[in-house]
């Protein structure tokens, strides 16, 4: 092969979206450089909560620039490329990290070429479907660290969300520490057994709580977590709410019992670990507690690449639930008709009204 052919541009494909509208296109992408690699996606995973909210169009302009994935292409509210849970193969660049498996937060694309420092290898023992979740239990583990629970604590977790449900299943494994996931779905019951903690419903959930991790993304979930909290407790609220006001009622016992309602997002490292722990610590430390099968319990569907524009538009609009959805590629799928069915597709776009 001619040299200059070899190290042509290639041609691959990308995930865009506008508000209410997504559409797969292509993408130019050149040979690594020095310091960088190419890396071949086999799983990517669809971040519900804050891909939903870009989808809608629901980024508050005042956050546009805090709210940029690494990697974005494009500005708020669209078309925007975004996302940030890909997993794949090192196929070209530096020659130490050829074919391993690699993590990137990285929108939703074909392969790309990012700078060696962007990736992250799987340990092994962590399939790459688990490791998509590599983002989300790295947002757990902040979340941790913001809160600070203590051997015995009585900690409620409010919202069975994808990084609702990793916060309990890292809370689980603290001894003596009772956990219990609270969601409206009774049907995350059975996900909560799998991560071996309680479940309840709001209603009926046990208060005098020394911590509540809020991660619905509802004011109702939010009002509910004060509720739970014994005196001088606390709620470490994981939700982003994008345009949305949340109105609280700050009378009763929040005053008199001294609670207090913290912030925790993984755009920072939390406070208490901040000097001394770097954003890479904590991401190579989240895929490594990735070992734990007991994660496979929050995959609840798979999806090809080529679907994507119409998976978002169902999970925006509420047609399809979901905890953790990964989306396939042409070669990282298993199931050949699959792959020839998307190597045959072409460029889709899907409008909805959400």
């Amino acid at each position: 092969m001619d040299r200059n052919e070899r190290e042509a541009p290639v041609q691959e494909r990308a995930f865009w979206v506008s508000p209410g509208r997504g559409e797969i296109r292509p993408v130019v992408v050149a040979e690594p450089t020095l310091g960088q690699v190419r890396v071949r996606a086999l799983r990517s995973g669809v971040s519900r909560g804050t891909e939903t909210l870009v989808f809608r169009g629901a980024v508050p302009p005042d956050q546009h620039e805090r709210m940029r994935a690494p990697h974005q292409d494009g500005d708020f509210p669209g078309p925007v490329k975004y996302g940030y849970l890909s997993v794949g193969v090192v196929e070209a660049g530096d020659l130490s990290l050829l074919g391993k498996t690699v993590f990137c937060l990285h929108p939703h694309q074909t392969a790309y070429v990012v700078p060696v420092t962007d990736v992250t290898v799987v340990p092994d023992g962590v399939p790459p479907d688990r490791a998509v979740l590599a983002g989300t239990v790295e947002t757990a583990v902040n979340a941790l660290w913001d809160g600070a629970p203590m051997v015995g604590d009585r900690v409620t977790v409010v919202g069975a969300g994808m990084v609702g449900c990793c916060v309990a299943r890292l809370l689980s494994r603290i001894p003596g520490v009772e956990v219990t996931l609270v969601d409206v779905d009774p049907t995350r019951a059975e996900v909560a057994e799998s991560l071996d903690v309680a479940f309840a419903h709001p209603s009926e959930a046990a208060g005098g709580r020394d911590l509540v991790i809020h991660a619905s993304a509802t004011e109702a979930g939010l009002q509910r977590s004060l509720e739970l909290l014994a005196p001088d407790g606390e709620v470490i609220d994981l939700s982003w709410y994008g345009d949305r006001s949340v109105r609280l009622d700050l009378g009763g016992a929040f005053h008199s019992g001294r609670l207090r309602i913290r912030a925790s997002q993984v755009g920072e490292v939390a406070l208490h670990r901040r000097h001394r722990r770097t954003r890479s610590e904590r991401l190579a430390l989240a895929l490594e507690l990735l070992r734990d099968p007991a994660y496979d319990a929050l995959f609840t569907g798979a999806s090809a690449f080529d679907e994507l524009p119409e998976l978002m538009a169902d999970l925006t609009a509420g047609r399809r639930t979901a905890l953790c959805h990964t989306i396939t590629y042409p070669e990282g799928s298993t199931d050949s008709s699959m792959d020839s069915s998307m190597d045959s597709a072409s460029d889709r776009s899907v409008d909805r009204e959400t």
